[in-house]
């Protein structure tokens, strides 16, 4: 059904798909109202394709139909891709035969003839607004951050062509004015050693962020970090080229080259294999490349540009530590980046960039990140009828906080499932598992008996905006990055033994800032904690098991419950227990 406004108003839907992280936005009158990333629907991990259920979301999240979409833009231009890809074919022909076989009638059935395929999933008969996939990351970050201008730097595997590009933005006018191109790519770089590490590509790179802490940080004594920068050839102007004799993704399906292999000094780590103290430091060493490449391009964009702040996009400005890294030590004011700032994030890019350089609409602030989908009380109520399942319901806010508190309290790990689904890859407080952050054993609770994945991960902390000063070091932080847990911070020496499951081998942890304004029962929840703890932190992480994306709806935050040693389930305003320990309200 179509509202009553439906004629007054202006959507834009931005759509990105077909390679990975595919995902649906919707914007309403310059607003937006909604957008999901496809794998919380299909529960397929990164899933790739068509967002139909992602765009269906955004429609009837307006109650509209795809008749009422004024425009519709996807994040790249695919004929420019298959040229790349043409190219690629031919250049390394008969290698990239098997490949391209695979490839190509994928690509021409789905890429190369989207507005059939919209026409086939929603209905959508109009024309498709095509940009190119960085002015799309880029348009992602600039115009929902805070700054009326700023220097853009955007970092990925690869686009059509680019891999690393630079622009600046000023009021509604997004230009790029320099990238380097494929194959020389700093994200295919982490993404290889990513692949020689035994992890997946293009799922697994944060966990070589994490595991670069345990290895040897000193480029002095790290004996991996010079053969690592024979990988990079890095020039004054921040420009760098890969050493394509160590690398094989351009023709092969293994991304490593033997002369890779010999180099470091060993095969390919098969996954599930033990983690060496070589694999340690090698993770380090690249973690440590990577941070070098990314300041001395920045260096060279505020030199360029003269711009006091900056924005990023890409997959590679989900290295936190990175982050970290710009925050403190380059001269920009301050730093912003999408809460999604992959793929998925592109789409929210090209219907921004529609909205605001295409039609010359007024920009606004990013407002919040929960913009998915969210289930009333009687809906819940009537699922877990339907199940048959035991509850406690509160009709009083007050005393939900109090039980949920004093549960993390005690040390139980609880669901916490409330209004809409963030958007990004963090859970960020509506779909997270929290637990006590003082709890030196919950470190390897949550890894072992909830989170099924590697002992060495650690946990990210929320705490309130008002009390971050007083657990972690500033330097580190921004507002706008810790907001959406992309940065690390120092933890202050004095609560490095009182929070130990959230403090990492290098005592930093992801730090999660949440104002009142934002998320008010969030705030709430860790003030109480902090009244009955004298800690207003809590553990904060995904609400999802090893391997699948987080719960979007309340059967998924069910069937997660009962899959894992989860001790309590707060859906809304309902609570589950496992235990036989009686719950009474008050």
């Amino acid at each position: 059904m179509t509202t009553s406004n439906s004629e007054k108003s202006v959507y834009i839907l931005g759509i990105s798909c077909f390679y990975h992280d595919a995902a649906a936005t919707l914007i309403r009158d310059g607003e937006i109202v909604a957008a999901a990333a496809e794998e919380r629907f299909t529960r397929k991990k990164h899933d790739n394709s068509f967002p139909t259920n992602a765009i269906k979301y955004c429609l009837e999240s307006q109650r509209i139909t795809a008749k009422d979409l004024t425009y519709v833009g996807f994040y790249e231009k695919p004929l420019l891709k298959f040229e790349r890809a043409l190219f690629q074919h031919i250049s390394f022909f008969p290698r990239t035969l098997k490949s391209f076989v695979v490839t190509t009638p994928f690509t021409v059935t789905n890429k190369l003839r989207l507005r059939k395929v919209l026409k086939k999933e929603i209905g959508y008969r109009g024309d498709v607004i095509y940009i190119k996939h960085h002015l799309s990351h880029a348009a992602s970050s600039f115009y929902p951050s805070p700054f009326t201008e700023a220097a853009v730097l955007v970092a990925d595997g690869v686009g059509e062509f680019a891999t690393t590009s630079f622009g600046t933005g000023t009021g509604n006018e997004l230009k790029m004015k320099g990238e380097i191109d494929f194959p020389n790519s700093l994200g295919l770089l982490y993404s290889t050693i990513t692949a020689y590490l035994g992890f997946a590509v293009n799922n697994d790179e944060f966990k070589v962020m994490g595991l670069s802490a345990y290895g040897d940080t000193n480029p002095k004594t790290n004996i991996y970090y010079p053969k690592m920068k024979k990988l990079i050839l890095q020039s004054a102007d921040g420009s760098y080229s890969l050493d394509m004799t160590y690398f094989s993704f351009q023709y092969g399906e293994r991304m490593p080259s033997t002369k890779m292999l010999e180099l470091f000094g060993g095969p390919i780590r098969k996954p599930g294999e033990k983690l060496t103290q070589t694999h340690k430091d090698i993770a380090a060493a690249l973690q440590m490349v990577t941070e070098e490449v990314i300041l001395s391009i920045l260096n060279h964009v505020q030199k360029v540009t003269g711009l006091k702040n900056v924005v990023l996009a890409g997959g590679v400005a989900l290295n936190s530590v990175c982050n970290s890294k710009i925050l403190a030590e380059m001269k920009f004011k301050d730093v912003w980046i999408n809460p999604d700032p992959g793929d998925g994030g592109a789409s929210m890019g090209v219907a921004l960039y529609i909205n605001h350089s295409l039609l010359g609409n007024k920009r606004r602030p990013f407002e919040t990140t929960y913009l998915g989908p969210e289930f009333a009380s009687d809906e819940i109520r009537e699922i877990l009828e339907k199940k048959g399942l035991q509850y406690v319901y509160f009709e009083n806010e007050e005393k939900l906080m109090e039980t949920a508190a004093k549960l993390i309290a005690d040390s139980n790990v609880i669901g916490w499932f409330q209004g809409r689904m963030e958007w990004g890859p963090r859970a960020l407080g509506n779909r997270s598992i929290l637990a006590n952050p003082g709890n030196p054993k919950m470190q390897d609770i949550l890894n072992k008996k909830v989170k099924h994945r590697e002992e060495f991960r650690p946990f990210a902390p929320a705490v309130c905006d008002d009390n971050l000063n007083n657990f972690f070091v500033q330097k580190y932080l921004s507002n706008n990055l810790s907001r959406f847990m992309l940065t690390v911070a120092k933890v202050k020496n004095d609560w490095w033994a009182k929070l130990p499951a959230i403090t990492h081998i290098d005592k930093t942890a992801r730090v999660q800032t949440v104002s009142r304004d934002e998320n008010e029962l969030f705030y709430d929840l860790i003030k109480e904690l902090g009244k009955q703890t004298e800690m207003p932190v809590v553990i904060n992480t995904s609400f999802n098991l090893n391997g699948e994306p987080i719960v979007c709806n309340p059967e998924d935050a069910l069937k997660t419950f009962f899959a894992t040693e989860i001790d309590y389930l707060f859906l809304g305003d309902f609570l589950l227990s496992k235990h036989n320990a009686k719950i009474r309200e008050e």
